[in-house]
């Protein structure tokens, strides 16, 4: 019996070896009469790895349409703009060689570079970047697709280069040209994108994976992996099984609990999300619609608390809009602007005319176990004010089209990212007539401080402005501010080269199996 035992173990610790790292398709069967090879068939080792996400790609795939941070994360490794960021928070060319800007720091002119390919084969053209940016910055319709482009006047191209014209000098307008460059008159960017990237889009099955594989035509340092799978793992249980079998060789963004399970066969990167976490109330709706009671949470409330309880101390807390990879935007003192203060958070609720408390549901989707947490702690820390709170779980895509979308909350805790690197993107949500103002923020003096922001084109000046509107979200309590979550990041051991970013994306291009 023993024998038998002893026999079984180690066979399914060869599975295991087999299963673990970079995949190897040189055992492979040949394809059947008139089917395509599929990768590794052919006899040569593929370099393909599983990477596990904790929500579907449910809003569009298209980039100048999707508001969902997790789609934005797994399409950066498909879609380039005229420039790209790095993991140091710089901005160099992509699609574009090289630009000049004008004396008067009002005409960028872009000359593009030799030789990009889109996915589909085709060469990049001067008139597939004007049809991108004027596609963002359409106005016909409402609000441009990128609001930060109605600052552009004109926009002229010949046959290697492109002038943009705007109405005034802005500091950060070059940031907002890592917008991806599409192929002008393709239609199913929704459901089958084409960039410029180093991944080009091969398939998606709903609720179940995203393939990508390396695009060989790249015009920039290929990628390492010949084909990455993003494996939808929306069951929080399911990822460490996962992970230990050696179904899914890569997760982002584990708890502190799920890290610490997994140390054995993978090497845990620690960097940060970029994000803005918080306890996201809809101001538009009672009791949150009184600054008193919005105020009375942020006393009840201990950030320190709720990354020590639920995240192992990991964690760096806020208290405004803004996370610290932001630098000269960010603000350290306002993470203490309120301290927990039970005895004054029970004293604004009385004087907002809740003395005995009141209930409330916070809303949170179901596949991010960080926020999960976070809401359990939430709950009790609430309950010593006399707030019951409920937690509701949601699929993504409800809570998208509900809450997101739909405006239909009280609170949810969720993490919001920049999408690209520039505090206007943080910021200008929460303006009264902004479309993605969830929160249904609506504050005369802050609307205020966002058009002087945008009416000045000195760096120091709207900075000092940007970080006005930050204290203006913590004096009003918009929001209860929590933290920039830590990332954790189980990365099978035989992977390396993985960079973190200042912004929320998962880039895969310089990961390779060792």
């Amino acid at each position: 019996m023993r024998k038998k035992l002893l026999a079984l173990l180690l066979l399914v610790s060869l599975l295991s070896a087999v299963l673990c790292g970079c995949k190897d398709g040189s055992a492979g069967q040949a394809p059947a009469d008139g089917q395509e090879p599929t990768i590794g068939s052919t006899g040569e080792t593929a370099n393909e790895i599983t990477v596990g996400i904790a929500q579907d790609l449910d809003d569009s795939l298209d980039p100048h349409k999707a508001v969902a941070a997790g789609t934005k994360e797994v399409m950066f490794n498909v879609f380039e703009g005229l420039v790209k960021p790095t993991s140091d928070g710089d901005l160099i060319p992509a699609v574009a060689d090289h630009y000049e800007l004008s004396e008067d720091k009002t005409t960028y002119t872009f000359t593009l570079r030799e030789g990009v390919l889109f996915h589909n084969g085709e060469p990049v053209d001067t008139g597939d970047v004007v049809y991108s940016i004027q596609r963002c910055a359409d106005d016909s319709e409402g609000e441009p697709l990128v609001p930060a482009l109605s600052a552009v006047q004109s926009i002229t191209a010949d046959e290697t280069t492109v002038t943009i014209t705007l109405d005034q000098p802005n500091t950060e307008f070059l940031s907002y040209l890592t917008l991806a460059i599409l192929p002008e008159g393709y239609d199913r960017q929704d459901t089958a994108p084409v960039g410029t990237g180093p991944f080009k889009f091969v398939s998606r099955a709903a609720q179940d994976n995203i393939v990508l594989e390396k695009f060989d035509e790249y015009w920039g340092t290929p990628a390492y992996l010949d084909k990455v799978t993003f494996k939808i793992m929306e069951n929080a249980d399911s990822i460490i099984v996962s992970l230990q079998s050696g179904a899914v060789d890569l997760f982002a963004h584990l708890s502190s609990t799920q890290a610490a399970q997994l140390q054995n066969d993978f090497n845990i990167e620690e960097g940060t999300m970029n994000l803005v976490q918080a306890l996201y109330l809809n101001n538009a709706v009672e009791p949150f619609d009184d600054v008193r009671v919005r105020q009375a949470l942020s006393c009840a409330v201990d950030k320190q608390g709720v990354i020590d309880i639920a995240f192992a101390g990991y964690g760096h807390p806020i208290g405004s809009s803004m996370y610290p990879a932001f630098g000269k935007y960010f603000d350290e003192s306002l993470a203490s602007y309120y301290t927990p203060d039970l005895e004054r958070a029970k004293a604004l609720l009385a004087d907002a005319g809740y003395p005995d408390g009141f209930s409330m549901t916070i809303t949170v989707p179901s596949n991010y176990q960080p926020h999960i947490d976070t809401a359990q702690v939430l709950v009790n820390q609430l309950s010593q004010i006399g707030v019951t709170a409920e937690i509701q779980l949601v699929e993504w895509g409800t809570w998208l089209s509900d809450v997101y979308a739909g405006r239909q909350f009280q609170s949810t805790v969720v993490g919001v990212d920049a999408s690209n690197m520039t505090a206007r993107a943080l910021l200008e949500r929460f303006s009264s007539t902004a479309g993605n103002n969830f929160i249904n923020y609506n504050n005369a003096d802050y609307d205020a401080l966002f058009a002087q922001a945008l009416s000045t084109f000195d760096d120091a000046e709207q900075t000092a402005v940007y970080r006005q509107m930050l204290e203006n979200l913590t004096e009003n309590a918009a929001n209860v501010y929590i933290q920039d979550l830590a990332d954790l990041v189980a990365v099978r051991k035989g992977l390396t080269g993985l960079q973190f970013y200042p912004i929320y994306v998962l880039d895969l291009s310089t990961v390779r199996c060792e």
